[in-house]
């Protein structure tokens, strides 16, 4: 995560933050998953257990994270995430940006939607002056994925799948099938903001692995995630979406 980028933007109870400290953001990285002790902290990320002090008292100061004692051994201190990334700082896509625009007068003509036509052009856009909304999208699609959840019937993951699939063909989204394996996934065809996208080299549809999990999780109440594996802007002519349950 921050290692391979130049800045990285979180969201916390006072607001907006915005972090380019190579240090600060590999401390974040580590702390994704879970707590993580300091002493694992220091090995981790192979500096001085006086650097990561000093990062440690930063990133509380900015409300980033917290800390915690270990219930076993007051002395042993645990730090977690208090903090959301929200964007994230890469190479500009300038030239599919203006790609989408050249499109712009032509969509009213074709029948496609102009409000989607817009809302492709803002997130592409974004990454043309290289701010990836990736992350914020994901954070907004599990909201509007929690919303929806309720106004499903089926009480099982196969059952909530298909009745996905005849939702996301209503609405327009594309064509959704389900594939039969140990770890249920869904293609869809025909995605609604990517499909036109041409091979950028990474996976484009964070908003709607959020939608997912959200309607997955608030449905059967039950932990899951979901992870585009495949994508029109990975050089696939489908999106693929690998969902797994959180023990």
């Amino acid at each position: 995560m921050g290692n391979t980028r130049n800045m990285m933007i979180f969201s916390t109870e006072n607001g907006i933050v915005a972090l380019d400290s190579p240090v600060k953001l590999k401390i974040l990285d580590m702390l994704r998953d879970g707590s993580v002790s300091f002493d694992d902290l220091v090995e981790q990320s192979g500096k001085a257990k006086s650097t990561i002090s000093v990062h440690l008292d930063d990133l509380e100061k900015l409300n980033l994270i917290l800390e915690r004692s270990s219930p076993d051994d007051k002395r042993k201190k645990y730090f977690f995430l208090n903090s959301v990334c929200v964007a994230y700082s890469e190479m500009p896509m300038m030239k599919h940006y203006h790609k989408n625009l050249d499109t712009f007068e032509v969509s009213g003509i074709n029948g496609e939607s102009l409000i989607m036509h817009i809302f492709q052009t803002v997130r592409y856009g974004m990454e043309a002056y290289g701010f990836n909304p990736e992350p914020i999208l994901k954070r907004l699609g599990r909201d509007i994925g929690t919303r929806l959840g309720p106004e499903f019937e089926a009480d099982d993951a196969y059952g909530l799948l298909q009745e996905l699939s005849e939702f996301w063909s209503s609405q327009k989204l594309g064509d959704m099938t389900i594939t039969n394996s140990s770890r249920p996934a869904v293609i869809v065809t025909g995605c609604y903001h990517c499909s036109k996208m041409p091979n950028v080299g990474k996976t484009l549809c964070s908003m709607d692995e959020g939608i997912l999990e959200g309607i997955f999780s608030s449905r059967l109440d039950i932990e899951y995630t979901f992870k585009e594996t495949e994508c029109f802007g990975t050089g696939y002519q489908h999106c693929k979406f690998v969902s797994e349950e959180k023990k």
